[in-house]
């Protein structure tokens, strides 16, 4: 079983692939920048691309009936590793209790000029 997720709480994808898909009892997610579903544009800074990132990341899972404790991997995509400490700060507001496995890289570029980047794999 193979079904596409649609999240209508989150940004259009900036290209030709889904939010999300369903397989199973496992939903594995798109990478989501920190775009505001309403207008587009990402916010000022790493430290809000990655809040609504990760506000994205939520209405993405909860598009597939899931909810952040129900991941359990993500990776993380950095424009600059020096964000390391204050992205980790914010991921835990948001990952509390037992934390999912995780990478983080930095990466050359990302869409838009993005920060920052998550994606996930998560299971009910």
């Amino acid at each position: 079983m193979n079904k596409t997720i649609t999240a209508q709480n989150a940004p259009a994808a900036v290209g030709p692939y889904c939010h999300a898909k369903l397989c199973g009892n496992t939903l594995y997610t798109s990478g989501q920048l920190g775009l505001v579903p309403a207008t587009g544009e990402l916010p000022e800074g790493v430290e809000a691309q990655a809040r609504q990132a990760l506000d994205n990341l939520k209405a993405v899972l909860e598009a597939g009936g899931m909810v952040l404790s129900d991941v359990v991997k993500t990776t993380v995509f950095l424009a600059d590793m020096k964000d390391f400490a204050a992205i980790n700060g914010i991921y835990a507001e948001y990952f509390t209790g037992e934390a999912p496995a995780r990478a983080c890289v930095q990466v050359a570029a990302l869409p838009k000029g993005a920060l920052f980047e998550i994606e996930a794999v998560a299971v009910k």
